[in-house]
């Protein structure tokens, strides 16, 4: 087993050393913080192999407030399957039947103008969202960051220890004790592997259908078994593996951010004026701070806490970086260490460019005008649409075989058609296809032109549909149908018969 290489974070240290000379201090950032890093990624050794990450926990508002939000989010993703609305789960995506159901709303593949404004509703409020507040997808509402810091590393640290221990054995060869830890946590990570594998899959499926498949031999529905192996195989690799990797290699969201956000977007923000130069104190030092003496160090007292804590291992005094996921745990481990040395908290905080730079912040600004209105009109044409969608949808096209059209002895002329009607209610309702023009047509099933049909189904019936000879000029004559249960239910459709020229 490859053994991982330790994290590139310091070796935590208290943060009392000794004090630095006495100097006036400067309010401008030291050269050190516009440097750029060594490593190009925060995730790799310099040499290019994978540099593992083990993140210590800080304890703090920040934490508990995503605990919330990131345990409410998981119990959202693991109940909407189950949560019947409208006779169906809150959200089913049936791509096999080509049906979408959302809260009680069910989209068709042939929705496409309502599916494309959903796309573009969720993009635009993405963009929206990441001008206002930064990278709070990432850090507060993305699965990969919620299962990892919620689910999968407590469980880590619930087995194996610390993160100190944990990096401290994985530099070692394993002994029995390590391997049956190991062994544990992997167990468990199956295990939960396993629960996200089927809630994901009973999206597409509902826990109905998936619970018969579960209890089914795997030969009857091999398919869905395959699916399920390679799920729960893809979350093992992610969760167990990868990791941060997905944020920092393969999310292109990262590698966008920087035209989404300005100088006004909320980010976590490290104050160099307020913290430069940084440095560690003694025990003489911090008196001399409380006495009120006059000394050269900034607030931050370079105990490297905000860098052990992060998931992604950067150092967010070097600035906004790409790795960052405002996870926010860099604010509460140095707010806990301002405390400890008698600062104020706020070193690190959740706030903008301009706002620590003590620049004038404006909240209302040209682009989220822009955003804002683009949503709102991609909204309003989604829900006027919705409001005007009727209980059935239908259409008509003149299959590809056999002649165009047929001259009867009676003096009239036949074409042959094929109709699709769909019930789009919440309820059975039996349909019926009229024509309107040209006066005096008739339409002839072939077959039984049963068009009675249960809440989704989608029937197709062919016709031959019947002219007089006389509607027919230069070899064609526009026609128009209806299709409609009786009552509010009605779609009007047109097309072009053909016959004879006279």
């Amino acid at each position: 087993m490859q053994t991982p290489s330790p994290s590139s974070a310091p070796t935590p240290e208290p943060p009392t050393p000794e004090t630095q000379p006495a100097e006036p201090r400067a309010h401008a950032a030291p050269s050190n913080v516009l440097e750029a890093p060594e490593e190009v990624l925060t995730t790799l050794q310099k040499d290019g192999r994978r540099r593992w990450m083990y993140p210590v926990l800080s304890l703090g508002s920040w934490l508990t407030r995503r605990r919330v939000v990131g345990y409410l989010l998981i119990a959202i993703f693991m109940l909407l399957p189950i949560i019947p609305v409208g006779g169906y789960p809150a959200i089913l995506l049936d791509v096999l039947h080509r049906r979408f159901h959302f809260f009680g709303l069910t989209l068709f593949a042939n929705d496409t103008v309502l599916l494309m404004l959903f796309g573009i509703g969720v993009l635009v409020s993405v963009v929206l969202v990441t001008a206002l507040l930064g990278r709070a997808w990432c850090g507060w509402a993305c699965p990969q960051t919620v299962y990892m810091e919620l689910v999968f590393r407590p469980i880590e640290a619930l087995v194996e220890g610390p993160a100190s221990r944990r990096q401290r054995q994985d530099g070692q060869e394993l002994e029995i004790d390590g391997l049956m830890k190991k062994g544990l946590k992997y167990g468990l990570f199956l295990l939960v592997a396993l629960v996200l594998a089927h809630t994901f899959v009973a999206y597409f499926v509902s826990w109905g259908d998936l619970l018969t498949f579960m209890t089914s031999s795997p030969s009857e529905h091999w398919g869905y078994f395959v699916m399920m192996a390679g799920v729960t195989a893809l979350i093992m690799f992610d969760f167990a593996y990868f990791r941060e990797q997905m944020c920092t290699l393969a999310c292109p969201y990262a590698r966008i951010q920087s035209v989404l956000l300005d100088r006004d977007s909320l980010i976590v923000s490290y104050d160099p004026a307020r913290g430069e130069p940084r440095g560690r104190r003694s025990a003489k030092a911090r008196k001399e701070e409380e006495g009120g003496a006059k000394i050269a160090l900034g607030d931050c007292v370079d105990c490297g806490a905000c860098v052990r804590t992060c998931p992604t291992g950067i150092d967010i005094r070097d600035g906004l970086q790409m790795e960052c996921i405002n996870c926010m745990q860099c604010i509460d481990a140095c707010d806990a260490i301002m405390l400890k040395v008698n600062k104020p908290v706020g070193l690190i905080r959740y706030s903008s460019l301009n706002a620590i730079e003590q620049q004038p912040r404006r909240v209302f600004r040209p682009r989220l005008a822009i955003y804002v209105v683009v949503l709102s009109v991609v909204l309003s044409v989604f829900g006027w649409l919705i409001i005007g969608r009727s209980a059935v949808d239908a259409g008509v096209v003149r299959p590809n075989n056999g002649a165009p059209f047929m001259e009867l002895p009676e003096g009239q002329v036949a074409n042959r058609l094929r109709f699709r009607v769909q019930n789009r209610s919440g309820e059975e309702a039996t349909f019926r296809i009229e024509a309107l023009e040209p006066a005096g047509t008739e339409i002839k099933y072939i077959g039984s032109g049963d068009l009675s049909l249960e809440p989704s189904e989608m029937v197709h019936v062919d016709a031959w549909v019947v002219a007089p000879a006389a509607a027919f000029h230069s070899g064609s004559t526009p026609a128009r149908f209806r299709v409609t249960d009786g009552g509010e239910a009605n779609v009007e459709l047109s097309f072009k018969l053909l016959g004879p020229s006279r």
